[in-house]
């Protein structure tokens, strides 16, 4: 088993397997870590924005994806109590990829991780990291296998932290303490439901926020978050009940619009739940590895921006990793190099994705307080733009990587590393 490699990523999710990818196509040598065996259930809300459906597709799986994803999200909808307000999603400039699909994670995540399989990473799944040390250009970092709870050492030159929001890295400072208002996230499929083919509602409720969408094989996803304080209140109004069944109550009582679609729907299997969720940042230049996806930043996910800012992060980096300075010589420099690389990509990402992370913010504070989300659908009301702006700022139609660098790019098949662009427009 070959234990040297050019890089090793923690986390096989969208963020990790697209480095991945990305990195093998280049010719780079990729170890690649997850805890969980594929496919899996995962707490999301399996959107995936126009923004990384061409980026997504450059990995080389566009035909897989195109078939497996539910129907095009053209209208999205704000719920509250009685109130619906539906508008038209603006359209996104690239004429292939117009508009949001959503895909289940037990079928994106392993589909990204086989193709990272395929082009020649090593996946090491199921997986835990015990121990990373080292820094750039000499990482080691000890696994452990959970079939067999054998542990072995993997060296690598980078090291790309892609973990998602729940798990963190041995080397990581401990979580702060519970709080009455952390938030908690749920999620549930169910069959039969009455959700409009095309049609994203985002469901605004006391102390929290979810959404709705149709994936594919017509199953319908629920997501959502709930504070911690409020889920306490509910489950001592249904003892023996479940937090995701209290959650599904809550929702149909305090959600006319999800109440409606929910009324003749079958749930496929329980609620499942994880949290509590960390909005914000957590990218440092002066960090030593490299982070992307939850790792790097997160945003608040009522945006439903999760998956697309995993995607484009990735790339982010990638694009500053396989510059056209990235010979092996200079990557065996290490520690200089790689903080060079390190500031860049820093900049870079905070530029793309700190106005939306704020943005995500604001909107999911408003929309769990009674004269915040009164707001929300007044401006909604009376501002037909209000909504799809919202959704343009966001970030959800434009891609952080230029439309010709990804053509270029998947063109010449990655074919030689000389063709990365050496900034990112």
């Amino acid at each position: 088993m070959r234990t040297n490699f050019d890089a090793l990523i923690v986390g096989a999710g969208p963020a990790g397997s697209t480095a991945a990818i990305l990195l093998a196509l280049a010719g780079w040598s990729v170890a690649l870590v997850e805890k969980q065996s594929f496919p899996r259930r995962k707490v999301c809300g399996e959107c995936i924005s126009p923004s990384a459906l061409p980026l997504l597709s450059a990995l080389g799986i566009e035909h897989e994806l195109t078939h497996a994803a539910g129907p095009n999200l053209q209208r999205f909808a704000l719920m509250r109590g009685p109130d619906t307000v539906v508008s038209d999603f603006p359209q996104a400039p690239d004429s292939a990829y117009r508009w949001s699909r959503a895909l289940g994670r037990e079928t994106l995540d392993t589909l990204l991780a086989e193709h990272a399989r395929e082009l020649g990473v090593q996946l090491f799944q199921p997986c835990s990291l015990v121990g990373i040390v080292g820094g750039p250009g000499a990482w080691r970092c000890d696994v452990r296998d959970l079939n067999v709870f054998a542990t072995s050492t993997l060296r690598a030159r980078v090291a790309i932290a892609a973990h998602g929001s729940w798990e963190a890295l041995p080397s990581d400072p401990p979580r702060r303490q519970r709080r009455p208002s952390d938030l908690l996230a749920f999620k549930a499929n169910f069959t039969g439901a009455s959700l409009e083919e095309g049609l994203l509602p985002v469901l605004s409720f006391d102390g929290g926020y979810g959404g709705m969408v149709v994936t594919e094989r017509d199953v319908t996803t629920v997501a959502g978050c709930l504070r911690r304080d409020k889920l306490d209140v509910l489950r001592r109004g249904k003892l023996g009940a479940s937090a995701g069944e209290c959650f599904e109550a809550m929702l149909r009582q305090q959600c006319a619009g999800a109440g409606e679609v929910l009324d003749k729907a079958s749930r496929q299997g329980p609620w499942i739940g994880a949290g509590p969720i960390y909005p914000g940042i957590r990218l440092s230049a002066e960090d030593g590895l490299f982070r992307i996806g939850n790792a790097a930043g997160e945003a608040h996910p009522i945006i439903g921006e999760g998956i697309s800012m995993a995607v484009q992060s990735a790339w982010l980096l990638c694009m500053q990793l396989l510059g056209e300075d990235a010979s092996p010589d200079r990557l065996s420099r290490g520690r200089t190099w790689q903080r060079l690389v390190a500031r860049r990509y820093e900049r870079e990402w905070r530029r793309q994705f700190v106005p939306r992370i704020r943005l995500a913010c604001a909107f999911a504070h408003a929309s769990m307080h009674p004269r915040g989300s009164a707001l929300l659908l007044a401006l909604a009301k009376r501002w037909p733009g209000f909504l799809p702006s919202g959704s343009r700022w966001a970030g959800k139609i434009r891609c952080a990587i230029h439309p010709a660098d990804v053509a270029r790019l998947a063109q010449h098949h990655f074919a030689h590393v000389a063709l990365w662009p050496t900034s990112i427009p």
